[in-house]
């Protein structure tokens, strides 16, 4: 059961592999499970991944030999099948003995180059180290990525990573320990990392560096494994039997022992196969560990992480799939931008296309119909009118006809408007003048609801041009669109601003006193006389005997005195003062010569008050309606010819200035940008896809 699961979830792991090196940039977003080999300088980190390869190929030596980590991907593939006679690769034919048809190793940095000689491996992996580091000892936190190809792997993620140290050693920077701790923690402290923590047996296991790092970012040790190296190598008579047993520091994934080759095997060439049997018949043979042989060495724990690991896949499966999934959204969205795969359609088909779709955005967003409404601020239709109803309802009503006409003025117009005859009654010219003028001011409200709306128009074209994917695919077809919007919005404001203009010059230039809201004059009259006679002392009453007004009452005190001595107000009374008092009087009658300017100099007489609060009562009337009639009439006379005028005409006009076969070809230019972007666009959609569903039978 174990095996089939095994064989399964490797394969699965095999192909996500070959599939997200493909893929490129997008992979380090899909975080595969990996295997971090963690523990001190000189530890036998390197040996023990040598062992699980079953060759030689990494770099040897004493002090500081891995400098930087190195990500290897073991992947599992059936043996080549022998060549044709005749046909041989030079490279098996180097100095690697074991050098065969069936495994390889590929670096990052060399892509296609495949490496069948193990010791040139070795060599690369020092070359390219000390291209990155230099020939001292400092260390870079730049991967080498190795994969090896071999029917006696697992298909294992491992990183071999630098030993921990705690002393700079010759030209080594002062802060060696710290620079190796950041760049390990950076790798352990992943999730999706299973933590290998090598550590030598015939040292405590309390002082362990590599365990102590795992224990600060993996505190419950559910992820990480021990493997015990160097077990040969214990004084007689001490074994690791209490560590495997967990009564040391116990880790939930266990401890292995294993035994690497020594430094003379290594010097006499001896081959891992041989020391794989060796280290067999010395944990066979051991009298602490004969018992338990089979959980112990190389071969074991070569099972056990691959065991993990297809747990620990099991386990991030669910997040790896949604991952693929993410990406493969994001990348299709982005190709649908692009034009798709092919992106070759005709360009007459794209300019329809992307004119249809504009004009039916335009129209859906002034009237509302969008589905991506927002919910955080008005937007398109709803700010058109949000101006005519806030905006410009509150700048028409905001306007008061008597802030610049006062009750003096009304005065000097009613005198003027009556001309030689002093009116008998109020006169209806006076009205009809301050009306117009106050009527007139209604023009720049008005002139300005049409630029504000015109701007809103703006605004909408400004946010489908960010909207509708083909401009950001073809910049000159934006400009262009751009353009010939703008100039129709343009054309089309010159007969809304004179429609607008000439409603505000109908009002004035007819005032309909029998509109059937207007205050009349007499109504007007009566409203004036009862708020004067309120302020009027009280009427005299008649004599109670005689039923008679007492003498001087009857013509408002004025019935028997003729005498001009009485201060009496004339006609004209407040536009000049009378005589003034102790200049000596001349002989002959008073008469003098009218002043070259007459204007009032006292306040209003009470008939003049009464006058002009009838005037002013009216004026307020007539305009409170033409400003109801105006704040109703501007925004339909608006909507007539410019919004709808733009709904209805506007795909028209893009058609006559766009869709003409001398200007496509201009209008269709991709940039360079598009067409490389595309194809490394199509390659990562396939090779997600090919994820997707490889992910998708698990």
């Amino acid at each position: 059961m174990s095996t089939g699961l095994g064989s399964e979830i490797v394969s699965v792991i095999n192909k996500l592999q070959d599939v997200f090196s493909a893929v490129g940039s997008s992979a380090s977003q899909i975080d595969l499970p990996q295997i971090c080999v963690l523990g001190s300088q000189s530890s036998g980190k390197s040996s023990v991944l040598e062992n699980i390869v079953g060759r030689d190929f990494l770099p040897r030596g004493t002090g500081i030999v891995t400098r930087r980590p190195l990500v290897l991907q073991l992947i599992n593939r059936p043996a080549t099948a022998p060549q044709a006679n005749g046909t041989t690769n030079a490279q098996l034919n180097g100095s690697d003995k074991q050098a065969n048809e069936s495994e390889w190793g590929e670096f990052l940095h060399l892509p296609g180059e495949k490496f069948y000689d193990f010791n040139k491996i070795r060599t690369e992996i020092v070359r390219d180290t000390e291209a990155k580091t230099g020939r001292n000892a400092g260390i870079s936190p730049q991967p080498i990525n190795l994969r090896i190809f071999s029917p006696n792997v697992l298909t294992l993620t491992l990183v071999d990573l630098p030993g921990l140290t705690k002393v700079p050693v010759g030209d080594q920077p002062k802060d060696i320990e710290k620079q190796i701790k950041d760049m390990l923690v950076k790798y352990i402290s992943r999730p999706a990392c299973i933590i290998l923590a090598v550590t030598a047996a015939n040292t405590d296991l309390a002082n362990s560096d590599g365990l102590k790092l795992a224990r600060e970012v993996d505190p419950e040790g559910t992820r990480t494994i021990g493997v015990l190296t160097k077990v040969d190598l214990m004084d007689q008579g001490t074994d690791v039997v209490d560590i495997l047993a967990g009564r040391v520091i116990p880790l939930r994934l266990g401890y292995v022992p294993v035994v690497n080759r020594g430094q003379r095997d290594i010097d006499t060439s001896k081959s891992i196969s041989a020391a794989l049997d060796a280290e067999r018949s010395f944990f066979e043979l051991h009298p602490s560990y004969k018992g338990k042989a089979q959980y112990c060495g190389t071969p074991f724990l070569a099972r056990k992480l691959n065991l993990i690991l297809m747990q620990h896949i099991r386990a991030t499966l669910p997040d790896i799939k949604a991952r693929i999934s993410q990406q493969l959204q994001k990348f299709t969205a982005e190709l649908a931008t692009l034009g798709g795969p092919l992106g070759d359609a005709s360009s007459g088909n794209i300019v329809l296309s992307v004119i249809t779709e504009f004009t039916n955005e335009f129209r859906t967003v002034i009237d509302g119909n969008t589905n991506d409404l927002s919910l955080n601020e008005l937007s398109g239709g709803a700010r058109i009118s949000f101006v005519f109803h806030e905006l410009f309802n509150n700048g028409v009503k905001s306007i008061d006809p008597f802030d610049q006409v006062k009750d003096g003025d009304i005065r000097t117009i009613l005198y003027n408007s009556s001309g030689q005859t002093p009116s008998l009654f109020v006169g209806t010219q006076a009205f009809e003048i301050i009306v117009k003028q106050q009527i007139k001011r209604l023009e720049e409200p008005s002139v300005k609801c049409c630029q504000l709306v015109y701007d809103e128009l703006i605004r909408i074209l400004g946010q489908l041009l960010q909207k509708i994917q083909a401009f950001r695919r073809f910049p000159a077809l934006r400009e262009r669109f751009n353009s010939v919007v703008i100039n129709f919005f343009k054309t089309a404001m010159n007969p809304t601003t004179k429609l607008v203009m000439d409603m505000v010059s109908m009002q004035a230039c007819y005032v309909n006193t029998t509109h059937p809201d207007f205050l009349n004059g007499h109504r007007a009259m009566s409203i004036v006389q009862d708020r004067l006679n309120v302020n009027k002392p009280p009427t005299p009453v008649p004599d109670a005997k005689s039923g008679k007004l007492a003498p001087g009452q009857i013509n408002n005190n004025r019935d028997l005195d003729v005498d001009i001595k009485k201060e009496e107000p004339s006609f004209f009374g407040s536009f000049f003062s009378s005589a003034k008092k102790g200049q000596p009087k001349k002989a002959g009658p008073i008469m003098e010569a009218p002043p070259a300017v007459i204007r009032p100099l006292s306040a209003l007489s009470e008939r003049e008050t009464m006058e002009t609060d009838v005037i002013k009562l009216l004026i307020h009337s007539y305009f409170n309606i033409v400003k109801r009639e105006m704040i109703d009439m501007v925004p339909k006379a608006i909507v007539l010819t410019l919004v709808n005028h733009s709904k209805e005409n506007l795909q028209r006009e893009l058609l006559q200035e766009l869709y003409k076969p001398e200007v496509l070809d201009d209008l269709m230019k991709e940039s360079d940008f598009v067409v490389n972007r595309r194809k490394e666009v199509v390659s990562m959609v396939t090779a997600l896809n090919k994820a997707e569903e490889i992910v998708a039978g698990v």
